[in-house]
């Protein structure tokens, strides 16, 4: 198979190609690394590698074969690691000059798990300045959209979404916050999935008891995503509130037969500003859902209040990671987390009080929406890619954003319920760019989550359309 042809699988049907023996693990490699050759100077998505590591575990692993039944779940597979993951004997900047030339000695606990199941990383991919959703920093610059460079890659696991998009990979790792796995992956065609707090552990740079920022995976395709999770997801150490993976393989689960029978739509969640040709085209793909046998409804739980309990909650979370380098590097951080870590230093004791008992508030009003339905539908974002020039949105549907995160509204209020949440692509404006619904099923429901919308992947046939190659408009 020639290497343009290769680059084109799915990371589920590559694993099954090297199973049988018709590929192997450095096969793989040469596709991805003259993949990234051609088409990383283009899209700026990988800024760091370490091909020449992964091209001696690549040959390893061809030469000391294991049994397939002794295979991790992501043997073989070529995996980019999104800048705020530790890749030992790699570069972690976080997107910040203070960190450009910072080295990890280890892989984080997320990274750790991959590696353990078999996946072979091959380089970093960029992010924004410590967080946002427009990926760009004064170390690497901005990395651009493939379905038409002039636009944002979303963020902050944009790096990961455009490789992913492009072909330069099959998997890649990403992290969710208020919206910064599922974000880049509307705005690139991809999927992705924010699990639940807990099922993929995350490194010890966190905060051990927060359930706010979530790991997960990402991947062209549903079946990919679920083959990462498999790898991903499980209990360690260095994260108190991970737990063991299940006995069946979310994989596996992909063919149960149980799918939602009552599903919800909301357009804003009755909360957030949306551009209306995005509402559009995610209500038309809600009502699809009849076509998996679900009744489509239209409701959501109460999420008031849940804007501005979120933004105190991340606000809070920034001034207790980041004080010591506001103290020490101020004038080499951005102004958006300069004001996000000293609104966080500003808080009351009354103030996290309050946003703590809205989202119990939200959280409990999830657990009483799913005994009614199986699955919550909204859009992923608000907005279609934007202009890369701009530092963020600052207007949608005519009315104006306070602060630089406003307008991801739509993906930080789920995040405060806790529950799964999965950006599938489901259309393209009238521009030419795609749109993601954002997917929510109950709490720790992954498995019923995946299954649902590979279902409806096919109905909507749209992961055939990456890898793309870049576009200039």
């Amino acid at each position: 198979m020639n290497n343009n042809k290769l680059i084109t699988l799915s990371a589920s049907e590559v694993r099954r190609q090297l199973d049988s023996g018709d590929l192997s693990p450095l096969d793989v490699f040469n596709a991805v690394a003259e993949r990234i050759a051609v088409v990383n100077p283009i899209v700026n998505a990988l800024p760091t590698l370490c091909l020449e590591t992964a091209h001696d575990r690549a040959a390893q692993l061809t030469k000391n074969q294991v049994p397939v039944a002794e295979r991790g779940a992501l043997w073989g597979l070529p995996l980019a690691v999104k800048d705020y993951n530790d890749l030992a004997g790699v570069k972690t900047t976080y997107g910040s000059p203070i960190f450009s030339t910072n080295v990890a000695s280890t892989s984080d606990a997320t990274v750790a798990q991959l590696e353990a199941a078999g996946a072979i990383p091959i380089g970093k991919t960029n992010v924004p300045e410590w967080a946002g959703a427009h990926t760009f920093n004064p170390v690497f610059g901005h990395t651009l959209n493939p379905w038409n460079r002039n636009m944002s890659a979303g963020g902050s696991s944009g790096g990961s979404a455009v490789a992913l998009a492009t072909g330069m990979v099959f998997l890649a790792t990403g992290n969710d916050l208020g919206g910064s796995l599922r974000v880049p992956a509307s705005f690139n065609g991809v999927v992705g999935l924010r699990p639940s707090p807990g099922r993929v552990p995350r490194g010890q740079r966190l905060p051990s008891f927060d359930t706010l920022w979530v790991e997960g995976p990402m991947g062209r395709c549903v079946e990919d995503v679920a083959l990462m999770l498999d790898g991903g997801a499980g209990q360690h150490p260095d994260d108190p509130l991970s737990f063991d993976s299940p006995h069946r393989s979310f994989r596996e689960q992909l063919g149960d037969t149980a799918l939602p029978k009552r599903v919800a739509f909301s357009p804003d969640l009755g909360a957030v500003p949306m551009e209306p040709e995005i509402a559009t085209i995610c209500a038309n793909a809600a009502q699809r859902f009849t076509e998996l046998g679900a009744d489509v409804h239209s409701a959501c739980p109460d999420f008031s209040g849940v804007i501005d309990a979120f933004q105190t909650l991340r606000a809070h979370l920034f001034a207790g990671m980041m004080e010591p380098l506001l103290k020490t590097h101020r004038k080499l951080i951005a102004p958006e987390i300069i004001w996000n870590i000293e609104k966080g230093l500003a808080l009351s004791t009354a103030d996290v009080r309050s946003a703590e008992r809205v989202r119990t508030h939200i959280t409990q009003q999830m657990a009483t929406f799913f005994e009614q339905y199986d699955l919550l539908l909204c859009p992923t974002v608000s907005v279609p890619p934007f202009p890369r020039e701009l530092r963020y949105v600052e207007e949608i549907a005519g009315q104006a954003t306070d602060t630089y995160i406003d307008w991801i509204a739509i993906t930080f209020a789920i995040t405060m319920t806790g529950c799964p949440a999965l950006s599938l692509p489901v259309g393209v404006t009238t521009s030419g760019l795609p749109v993601g619904l954002q997917v929510i099923g109950r709490a720790r429901g992954e498995g019923d989550l995946l299954r649902a919308c590979h279902h409806m992947e096919n109905v909507f046939d749209l992961a055939s359309h990456v890898p793309i190659n870049p576009q200039a408009d």
